[in-house]
């Protein structure tokens, strides 16, 4: 096969071989996106391979804001059903003790 090159799975310069970002979880994009960011902090890479991975990170990176959105959003949610639920049942004991 000479002439031809030959790409890995997880060469993250070519869609075909990458999952859609919005299909990742959290540890997944940010695997990929320590990856990529190692791989443009090295200066390998052709100036469209790094512009390739500057958009691919891009979108990891979005990503990973989603899950933390979404994490702060479910703990501000039980932060905010434990406190109601404590206020029930101090309500509660003072009408049974009151």
């Amino acid at each position: 096969m000479a002439g031809t090159r030959q790409t890995l799975p997880a060469d993250p310069t070519h869609d075909d071989a990458r999952p859609d970002p919005a299909s990742l979880g959290y540890e997944e994009a940010r695997d990929e996106l320590v990856a990529i960011v190692g791989r443009l902090e090295s200066g390998a890479g052709t100036l469209e391979e790094s512009l390739a991975l500057w958009e691919r990170g891009e979108a990891l990176a979005a990503r990973c804001q989603e899950w933390l959105d979404g994490a702060r959003e479910r703990l501000a949610t039980a932060r905010g059903e434990e406190r109601a639920g404590a206020g029930r049942d101090a309500t509660t004991d003072e009408e049974v003790h009151g």
